[in-house]
């Protein structure tokens, strides 16, 4: 049985009620236990109330710190909406230390998507996690989705190999960069580009238009020399140059995200990837409650105890995670 808050809820975010989202998503941030059980019973209902229809587009944003992913993310969304989306930006900011909040408020540099009607911006911390994503990512993803949004840009701190994060949970990965010369190539790991489909070269305005064309020119000539990968349709993964604040090579972006989502639908690729989304977020959200069936069950003194012998080498690391596994199995018994 559904509470009757938890239903009100779910109608309003079904009937596209922004203020009825803005809280869902609250929820399913929120890491108090009761929170977290009225999360999952929303999800619920409203996975088991959404209209059927063709899934949305999830794209994956990231980038190296100043090379303008905001204002690239005003851009292209502005673009896209105006291609009849509606879209919903997911932009997750470093942690503060101080207060566990989002620090950048990405929502403040774009202002003129937030003042749009067809978009939502939700800022969210990023809590520490892997590849500035945060936990809780995905449930929000699944919120923006049932609300309506057929668009979801997942904007991500910094650029690394742990961006693959990102990758598991969107149909579609742009890599954002700056100007550069040729050497600089060598500090964007291989595996970061092994995901992006589209490597976009931001800033090609004004002095930096030639490094711009340069720089574009170096790696497409390094996707050329990579293994073609499972779902790639023919001429991507694509290097090409933009500038967010003139507007140039947006519309072109635009077109390459429809015709690789449209011949990834029609490979039956897109439904395919879909279906191990799932069994990945099931897999993450196992090892997110077995870590907080650990934490609840075995005391905290004894877990530093144990974290403080490993610091200082009288308790090998192995030895130690027995010893708290056994103290897990022997709360689980009621001993």
């Amino acid at each position: 049985m559904i509470p009757p808050d938890i239903q009100t809820l779910a109608d309003g975010i079904l009937g596209g009620e922004r203020r009825a989202l803005a809280r869902a998503i609250t929820l399913v941030e929120s890491a108090r236990p009761d929170h977290r059980e009225r999360a999952q019973t929303l999800l619920a209902a409203l996975a088991g109330a959404a209209p059927a229809a063709a899934p949305g587009i999830r794209i994956g944003l990231s980038g190296t710190p100043g090379v303008g992913k905001s204002t690239f993310v005003e851009a292209f969304g502005t673009e896209m909406i105006g291609r009849g989306h509606r879209l919903a930006v997911l932009a997750v900011d470093p942690s503060s230390t101080v207060t566990g909040g989002s620090i950048l408020g990405d929502k403040t540099r774009m202002d003129t998507l937030a003042r749009n009607p067809a978009a939502f911006i939700r800022p969210s911390p990023s809590g520490g996690s892997l590849g500035g994503v945060a936990r809780r990512t995905r449930e929000t993803i699944a919120l923006c989705e049932a609300a309506g949004f057929d668009m979801v840009i997942v904007e991500t701190v910094g650029v690394g190999q742990s961006e693959v994060a990102v990758a598991r949970m969107t149909d579609i990965f742009l890599l954002l960069l700056a100007p550069a010369g040729g050497d600089e190539l060598q500090g964007v790991k291989r595996g970061i580009m092994e995901i992006a489909d589209l490597i976009v070269v931001n800033k090609a305005d004004g002095d930096l238009a030639a490094a711009a064309r340069r720089t574009r020119a170096d790696y497409a000539a390094a996707l050329r020399l990579m293994r073609r990968r499972e779902g790639d349709a023919a001429g991507f993964p694509r290097a090409l140059t933009a500038s967010a604040v003139e507007g140039t090579g947006i519309g072109e972006i635009a077109d390459l995200v429809a015709e690789l989502d449209a011949a990834r639908r029609s490979g039956g690729f897109h439904a395919a990837r879909r279906r191990e989304q799932a069994v990945t977020w099931l897999e993450t959200a196992l090892e997110a409650r077995l870590r907080e069936a650990f934490d609840a069950a075995v005391p905290r003194d004894a877990l530093d105890r144990v974290r403080e012998g490993v610091r200082d080498g009288t308790v090998p690391p192995e030895a130690g995670a027995e010893e708290l596994l056994a103290r897990y199995r022997a709360a689980m018994r009621g001993g």
